[in-house]
Protein backbone atom coordinates (compact mmCIF):
# COMPACT_ATOMS: atom_id res chain seq x y z
CA UNK A 1 0.00 0.00 0.00
CA UNK A 2 1.60 3.48 -1.00
CA UNK A 3 2.04 5.94 1.97
CA UNK A 4 -0.99 7.94 0.84
CA UNK A 5 -3.38 5.24 0.71
CA UNK A 6 -2.20 4.56 4.31
CA UNK A 7 -2.43 7.63 5.26
CA UNK A 8 -6.14 7.99 4.31
CA UNK A 9 -7.10 4.67 4.84
CA UNK A 10 -6.54 5.59 8.62
CA UNK A 11 -9.41 7.79 8.59
CA UNK A 12 -11.31 5.93 7.53
CA UNK A 13 -10.82 3.20 9.83
CA UNK A 14 -10.98 5.25 12.62
CA UNK A 15 -14.65 6.82 10.82
CA UNK A 16 -15.39 2.82 10.99
CA UNK A 17 -14.93 2.82 14.69
CA UNK A 18 -17.17 5.71 15.51
CA UNK A 19 -19.41 3.81 13.37
CA UNK A 20 -19.09 0.39 15.24
CA UNK A 21 -19.28 1.81 18.72
CA UNK A 22 -22.25 4.06 18.06
CA UNK A 23 -24.45 1.13 17.16
CA UNK A 24 -27.53 0.49 19.35
CA UNK A 25 -27.68 -2.37 21.18
CA UNK A 26 -24.47 -3.94 19.63
CA UNK A 27 -23.49 -7.91 20.21
CA UNK A 28 -20.87 -8.20 22.40
CA UNK A 29 -19.05 -9.34 19.65
CA UNK A 30 -18.73 -6.18 18.54
CA UNK A 31 -16.36 -5.01 20.82
CA UNK A 32 -13.46 -7.74 19.96
CA UNK A 33 -14.04 -6.13 16.33
CA UNK A 34 -13.33 -2.80 17.71
CA UNK A 35 -10.57 -3.89 19.24
CA UNK A 36 -8.81 -5.54 15.92
CA UNK A 37 -9.73 -2.61 13.96
CA UNK A 38 -7.72 -0.27 17.17
CA UNK A 39 -4.76 -2.84 16.78
CA UNK A 40 -4.74 -2.09 12.86
CA UNK A 41 -4.98 1.66 13.75
CA UNK A 42 -2.07 1.40 16.07
CA UNK A 43 0.11 -0.81 13.15
CA UNK A 44 -1.40 2.26 10.40
CA UNK A 45 -0.12 4.99 12.46
CA UNK A 46 3.06 3.35 13.10
CA UNK A 47 3.70 2.60 9.52
CA UNK A 48 2.73 6.17 8.47
CA UNK A 49 4.61 7.96 10.82
CA UNK A 50 7.93 5.48 9.68
CA UNK A 51 6.97 6.33 6.15
CA UNK A 52 6.45 10.37 6.63
CA UNK A 53 9.52 10.31 8.29
CA UNK A 54 11.54 9.21 5.23
CA UNK A 55 10.30 12.30 3.48
CA UNK A 56 11.22 15.32 2.99
CA UNK A 57 7.79 16.87 4.48
CA UNK A 58 8.39 19.57 6.29
CA UNK A 59 8.89 18.43 10.72
CA UNK A 60 5.43 19.99 11.33
CA UNK A 61 4.01 16.60 9.45
CA UNK A 62 6.08 14.33 11.09
CA UNK A 63 5.88 15.73 14.46
CA UNK A 64 1.49 15.45 13.54
CA UNK A 65 2.04 11.92 12.70
CA UNK A 66 4.32 11.02 15.61
CA UNK A 67 2.01 12.53 17.63
CA UNK A 68 -1.14 10.54 16.15
CA UNK A 69 1.01 7.51 16.64
CA UNK A 70 1.81 8.26 20.34
CA UNK A 71 -2.51 8.89 20.91
CA UNK A 72 -3.04 5.32 19.34
CA UNK A 73 -0.59 3.52 22.51
CA UNK A 74 -2.49 5.97 24.27
CA UNK A 75 -6.04 4.98 23.27
CA UNK A 76 -4.67 0.90 23.52
CA UNK A 77 -4.01 1.22 26.86
CA UNK A 78 -7.19 3.22 28.08
CA UNK A 79 -9.03 0.05 25.67
CA UNK A 80 -7.15 -2.05 27.44
CA UNK A 81 -8.42 -0.14 30.87
CA UNK A 82 -12.41 -0.06 29.53
CA UNK A 83 -12.54 -3.92 29.02
CA UNK A 84 -11.23 -4.95 32.32
CA UNK A 85 -13.96 -2.71 33.66
CA UNK A 86 -11.45 -0.80 35.57
CA UNK A 87 -13.19 1.91 37.97
CA UNK A 88 -16.48 0.46 37.55
CA UNK A 89 -17.33 1.11 40.53
CA UNK A 90 -15.49 3.79 42.20
CA UNK A 91 -17.21 7.27 41.54
CA UNK A 92 -15.41 10.27 41.85
CA UNK A 93 -17.58 12.64 44.07
CA UNK A 94 -16.57 16.15 43.08
CA UNK A 95 -17.05 15.14 39.26
CA UNK A 96 -20.13 12.32 39.58
CA UNK A 97 -18.80 10.39 37.19
CA UNK A 98 -16.86 6.97 37.95
CA UNK A 99 -13.14 6.27 37.32
CA UNK A 100 -14.54 3.88 34.15
CA UNK A 101 -16.66 7.05 32.52
CA UNK A 102 -13.47 9.20 32.89
CA UNK A 103 -11.17 6.57 31.02
CA UNK A 104 -13.97 6.12 29.02
CA UNK A 105 -14.50 10.32 28.14
CA UNK A 106 -10.35 10.05 27.80
CA UNK A 107 -10.74 7.21 25.06
CA UNK A 108 -13.63 9.14 22.77
CA UNK A 109 -11.17 12.65 23.19
CA UNK A 110 -8.27 10.67 21.88
CA UNK A 111 -10.42 9.38 19.06
CA UNK A 112 -11.51 12.70 17.93
CA UNK A 113 -7.88 13.85 17.93
CA UNK A 114 -6.59 10.65 16.50
CA UNK A 115 -9.11 11.44 13.18
CA UNK A 116 -8.11 15.05 13.48
CA UNK A 117 -4.38 14.64 13.43
CA UNK A 118 -4.64 11.80 10.73
CA UNK A 119 -6.82 13.27 8.19
CA UNK A 120 -4.53 16.68 8.57
CA UNK A 121 -1.58 14.36 7.89
CA UNK A 122 -2.71 12.83 5.08
CA UNK A 123 -4.02 16.43 3.21
CA UNK A 124 -0.50 17.81 4.07
CA UNK A 125 0.82 14.90 2.28
CA UNK A 126 -0.90 14.97 -0.50
CA UNK A 127 -0.53 18.57 -0.82
CA UNK A 128 3.29 18.35 -0.45
CA UNK A 129 3.68 15.62 -2.84
CA UNK A 130 1.84 16.74 -5.67
CA UNK A 131 3.71 20.16 -4.98
CA UNK A 132 0.66 21.77 -4.38
CA UNK A 133 2.16 23.67 -1.54
CA UNK A 134 4.19 25.94 -4.06
CA UNK A 135 1.51 27.39 -6.04
CA UNK A 136 -0.44 30.68 -4.65
CA UNK A 137 -3.61 31.48 -5.53
CA UNK A 138 -4.81 34.88 -5.79
CA UNK A 139 -7.54 35.73 -2.43
CA UNK A 140 -10.90 34.69 -3.41
CA UNK A 141 -9.66 32.60 -6.29
CA UNK A 142 -10.42 29.08 -6.09
CA UNK A 143 -9.16 27.08 -8.73
CA UNK A 144 -10.44 24.02 -10.23
CA UNK A 145 -8.68 21.08 -9.21
CA UNK A 146 -5.86 19.35 -11.47
CA UNK A 147 -6.64 17.20 -14.28
CA UNK A 148 -6.47 13.58 -13.53
CA UNK A 149 -3.45 11.74 -14.89
CA UNK A 150 -3.73 9.42 -18.08
CA UNK A 151 -2.41 6.35 -19.17
CA UNK A 152 -0.11 7.12 -22.05
CA UNK A 153 -1.64 5.50 -25.28
CA UNK A 154 0.25 2.51 -26.59
CA UNK A 155 2.08 3.49 -30.01
CA UNK A 156 1.91 1.34 -32.74
CA UNK A 157 4.56 -0.94 -33.11
CA UNK A 158 7.14 0.03 -35.67
CA UNK A 159 7.28 -2.09 -39.47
Amino acid sequence: MKLWQALFAMIWIVFLEFLLVMTPNAPGWLVWVHVALGLIIIGLALNNYNGVRQTTIAGRVKRTAKSTFQLSVVMAVLGVLLILDVGQDWVIPLLGVSVFGLILFFHVVNAFAIITQSAATAIAYDMWEDKELDQVTKPGEVPPPPPMPTKPKASAPKP
